[in-house]
């Protein structure tokens, strides 16, 4: 048991967080004569480390995650779901969003092409809550920072919401709600021609390049931000806003996340710093689910296609979800950290 732990460490630690990284970074400030305890350097390893820590694992889990996407075109997933029947179909959608577009606004047209296909109205609501909250990028990287217990509980609890959202949202029977054109476009049903190994790894290689040139600013304005809470933000003001002093935190950085907008890997830096200052596990989480799942570009485009009840609905939903797993982490933090 000690040779798996001490293994399952260093993977953890050296290959997922590349303490090895910050080190080397850190030694090479001193090497230029730079004194790491000073804010403005500790700021600037804060910000080299973390951009090229995300970076790295973000091209490689985007490879990986769009080679295994290249097997899964709209149509093909349209089928593999219309496959499933009641709770079965949510589940299936809610897992099917796992290996689908990284941020809310890429999984909305998806979502669209499903309920015009035809699809059960909650087990598309179930594939956009899931696909912007949980993705096999997010267990990666939260593993690498909170360790592998809260990264899989992360997504399980990511699943949950998106399979209980979706089943309210199917028993309410709010298909009059989602707008015409949408109900009325149809689809149209075409093969994707089977691609061959090469193709898969080109496609890979383009979403690779593509994603990351989307996310890149968020990433660096989530590191930057990041960096500030790290170095400059009194531990003390993060511990009365967001620690166990303040019972109103998961509340409170909901209501925050809600506005913003970004994916799960400009939320992470931020969580890291914050989680290092005292905040509390579940008002961190309910915060980077607040801004994958409900940032306000995207329930902008969200509107366009589904009537301001329906829209009503899925934020309420989505909002009292977040915020009770965010009380369930905070309640049993001391067990799962």
């Amino acid at each position: 048991m000690q040779v798996i732990k001490a293994i399952w460490d260093f993977f953890q630690n050296q290959i997922l967080g590349m303490k090895w990284l910050n080190e080397l970074i850190g030694s090479g400030l001193n090497a230029l004569g730079l004194d790491a305890t000073n804010r403005w350097i500790g700021s600037i390893q804060f910000f080299v480390y973390d951009v090229i820590k995300i970076t790295l694992l973000l091209c490689f889990l985007i490879f990986i995650i769009s080679y295994i996407q290249s097997y899964f075109p709209p149509e093909r997933s349209k089928k593999i779901l219309g496959r499933f029947h009641g709770i079965g179909a949510n589940v299936a959608a809610a897992l099917l969003g796992t290996v689908t577009p990284f941020c809310s606004c890429s999984s909305i047209p998806l979502f669209i092409g499903f309920t015009s296909a035809g699809l059960p109205l909650g087990v598309t609501f179930s594939f956009l809550i899931s696909s912007p909250m949980v993705d096999l990028g997010s267990l990666v990287l939260l593993m690498s920072i909170f360790g592998a217990k809260v990264a899989v509980i992360y997504v399980v609890v990511g699943l949950i919401i998106a399979v209980i959202g979706g089943t309210l949202i199917e028993k309410l029977h709010m298909e009059k709600h989602v707008e015409s054109f949408i109900l009325t476009a149809g689809s149209v049903d075409i093969e994707s021609p089977d691609l061959t190994r090469k193709d898969r790894l080109i496609y890979a290689k383009e979403q690779m390049l593509s994603t990351f040139k989307k996310v890149l600013p968020y990433i660096l304005i989530g590191v930057g931000i990041g960096a500030i809470i790290h170095n400059w933000i009194p531990e003390g003001w993060v511990s009365t806003a967001l620690g166990s002093n303040n019972p109103f935190g998961v509340i409170l950085a909901t209501l925050i996340g809600v506005p913003m907008y970004a994916d799960i890997f400009g939320t992470i830096p931020i969580a890291e710093a914050l989680f290092a200052k005292g905040a509390q596990l579940g008002v961190i989480l309910s915060f980077m689910m607040a801004v994958t799942t409900l940032s306000l570009p995207s329930m902008i485009m969200l509107r366009k296609a589904v009537k301001p009840k329906l829209l009503a609905l899925f934020i309420a939903i989505c909002t009292i979800g977040i915020i009770i797993v965010g009380y369930l982490f905070n309640a049993f933090q001391a067990l799962i950290v």
